[in-house]
């Protein structure tokens, strides 16, 4: 199994500024982190999974933030996220002959050291940066995607997951894992309550409209 969840664009994403207000060399350093280096390491692990025997389906998760096609608020957020979906679909189509998956995940509204730090509270105290975001209230532990990573690993049939992307909460109420706490946190569930409006995340009409002409010219390719 790979888990390709490099990012640290946390610091470098720039809300607020439109593409030609960024900082050129911040973005550029986000691309090389969060997508350059996704590539990197998959291009030189998938191969030792070629030979591993009888021992299950190999799985590669791309880490993702949104199971969505939408705009995200930052022209490099907005690319680096999107394209880490697009890796997964293009490694599955590679890999669609190997007995390997490539599936993109996506968390919730992540408690991360780093958000934890932002709203000034720990692990243990996290309900309290409720009071500056109330969406933080329907946040995660880092340990709630992992569970989901861990369910899709065991799946015998996670092959047919492969080339699409997945939201923790969706995968938990599939799988039935909860997070640290015992809970079950829903982030669609949570946004489509808070906002009166579900957001049009990837479905089977999108995954169609993937084909292209490419599936006629190369249909014997890899």
């Amino acid at each position: 199994m790979l888990v390709n969840d490099v990012w640290g664009g946390d610091v470098l994403t720039e809300f607020g500024k439109t593409f030609w207000q960024v900082d050129l060399a911040k973005g550029r350093r986000m691309i090389d982190q969060a997508i350059w280096s996704h590539i990197l390491t998959s291009h030189h692990a998938v191969p030792l999974m070629f030979e591993r025997g009888d021992r299950g389906t190999g799985l590669v998760v791309e880490i993702t933030d949104g199971d969505f096609y939408g705009y995200r608020g930052n022209i490099f957020y907005d690319l680096v996220k999107s394209t880490v979906i697009r890796l997964a679909f293009i490694q599955a189509r590679e890999l669609r002959r190997q007995d390997i998956a490539a599936i993109a995940v996506t968390p919730g509204f992540l408690r991360s050291e780093y958000m934890l730090q932002h709203f000034g509270v720990t692990a243990d105290t996290w309900r309290d940066g409720a009071k500056k975001d109330p969406n933080f209230i329907a946040s995660e532990s880092p340990l709630y995607v992992g569970r989901a990573i861990v369910a899709l690993a065991a799946d015998p049939h996670v092959k047919a997951k492969s080339g699409k992307v997945f939201a923790s909460w969706t995968l938990a109420n599939e799988y039935g894992f909860t997070d640290a706490d015992g809970s079950r946190p829903d982030w669609g569930a949570h946004f489509a309550q808070a906002y009166g409006a579900r957001y049009r995340t990837f479905d089977d009409d999108m995954y169609a409209a993937f084909d292209g002409p490419a599936e006629l010219l190369f249909a014997d390719w890899p």
